[in-house]
């Protein structure tokens, strides 16, 4: 059998690719963070700032993005603060909270909650570190406070409808005391205003659906006025074109009559038949006697007391 070898280059290669595997994968990243412990560089993310404290002083702050040699900056400080001194990471990226329901009373005395949203953004490092223990907590007691002594005591009105008016008023209350510590407030808004108490939003419930039903019976009555009014103008039109038309007709009939009344024969002919009609208009009962039976002249000869003549028994 005859022994497989390796060329000698080929084992140089795969020699030096070990080599560079295990450098890159665990040697590099081992002397990089080394680097990084003895404060030769650090590197600074986007809206971000760090702040480097040796002995109780700060001797550096960094906020521009990038890398960043510290043995350049700090000399030999640098090593110094990363094992004896702190380093402090702040984020300075844009920021919101939203405080709800604040309570504030109207000019009236109603009780009403605001609810305030705001934006900030850390503009000072330094002073947000040490000017106050708990600058977002205090930021928004701030703008809390300056709500409630802003808007207290306005008219419900003007609290219900003026929103932007009241927002720029706590903006500017609130943006020069979170100067002082750290923080640069930015926007600020109301948005909702509402009632605190329960039993004056029944009562107010209860009010609109009474004035509801007072604007809905005023429309229904003012629509019964107009219908009445319409109704008598047209009766009372109505009348007077009627009165016009039985005015007129004695006139109307006149004149025919007076026409009919030149030919006799159509006005004998026209009587007669205006008298059989209010005849068969009539209730009188009718008796229709046969021709030539007798009982008329009978009748006629009858005695005249007003009795009727005796019937003869057979």
């Amino acid at each position: 059998m005859n022994d497989f070898t390796l060329p000698v280059s080929l084992m140089q290669f795969l020699g030096a690719a070990v080599v560079t595997f295990v450098g890159m994968f665990f040697l590099f990243p081992s002397l990089l963070a080394i680097a990084r412990i003895l404060g030769i560089y650090t590197i600074v993310h986007e809206r971000e700032a760090k702040v480097y404290v040796l002995f109780g002083k700060v001797i550096a702050v960094i906020d521009e993005p990038g890398i960043h040699f510290l043995i350049l900056r700090l000399g030999i400080n640098a090593p110094l603060v990363m094992l004896l001194g702190q380093c402090h990471v702040i984020d300075l990226r844009l920021d919101q909270q939203y405080l709800r329901s604040t309570p504030v009373n109207s000019e009236e005395g109603a009780p009403m909650g605001i609810g305030i949203w705001y934006e900030m953004i850390v503009s000072d490092p330094v002073a947000y570190l040490f000017k106050n223990a708990d600058p977002r907590g205090s930021l928004a007691a701030n703008v809390g406070n300056s709500a409630v002594r802003c808007l207290s005591n306005m008219p419900l009105a003007k609290m219900l409808q003026d929103r932007h008016p009241m927002s720029q008023t706590v903006r500017a209350e609130v943006s020069p005391l979170s100067k002082e510590w750290g923080y640069s407030l930015g926007s600020v808004y109301i948005r909702k205003v509402h009632f605190r108490d329960a039993g004056m939003i029944k009562q107010i419930e209860a009010k609109v659906v009474n004035r509801l039903r007072q604007v809905t019976s005023a429309i229904k009555q003012d629509g019964t006025n107009q219908v009445n009014i319409i109704a008598s103008t047209a009766e009372q039109q109505a009348a007077v074109e009627f009165s016009k038309a039985a005015a007129m007709r004695p006139q109307i009939v006149g004149e025919a009559l007076k026409n009919i009344s030149q030919d006799e024969e159509i006005s004998r002919s026209l009587f007669k038949v205006l008298e059989t009609q209010n005849i068969i208009n009539g209730q009188a009962a009718i008796t229709l006697i046969p021709e030539r039976s007798g009982v008329l002249s009978e009748l006629l000869a009858a005695p005249g007391d007003g009795k009727p003549p005796a019937v003869p028994k057979k």
